[in-house]
């Protein structure tokens, strides 16, 4: 059986990474999930930058056909569905500790992600862990 095709069929590590979570969307899908601790589609679609709907369904497939997140019927309505991260997608705990401090350091807006970045600066390993775990940080 051969596996099918990526965007980037270079064999290299940031490629493959890229093909996963490497458009703007997924990795704020991904952000909220981690950060805000969003599970469902309305609390996705309510996230800071205002994903379109179409968009945040796509993504969602996408992420769910990664392995990044599951999809569930929502136990308190049988109409809706609750999303979580996966083991793999709570392992980018780190990857979003990293882009966050470097954009703390690069952002002119000096107000960007300040109390996410301040609870990095206050317990990184702590917030991993927490992120890690499926916790809020």
């Amino acid at each position: 059986m051969t596996r099918s095709r990526s965007k980037y069929d270079s064999g290299c590590p940031v490629a493959y990474a890229l093909d996963i979570f490497g458009d703007r969307w997924s990795l704020l899908v991904i952000r909220d999930m981690a950060v805000k601790g969003a599970r469902t589609y309305g609390e996705l679609l309510a996230g800071w930058e205002g994903i379109s709907t179409n968009i945040l369904a796509q993504r969602l497939k996408q992420l769910e056909q990664a392995g990044i997140i599951t999809k569930q019927k929502d136990p308190d309505s049988g109409r809706s569905f609750v999303y979580e991260l996966t083991q793999k997608g709570r392992d980018l705990a780190p990857v979003l500790i990293e882009i966050a401090l470097w954009s703390g350091r690069y952002n002119p807006d000096p107000d960007a992600m300040t109390g996410f970045l301040d609870k990095i600066t206050a317990d990184r390993t702590g917030t991993e862990a927490r992120m890690r775990a499926g916790e809020r940080p």
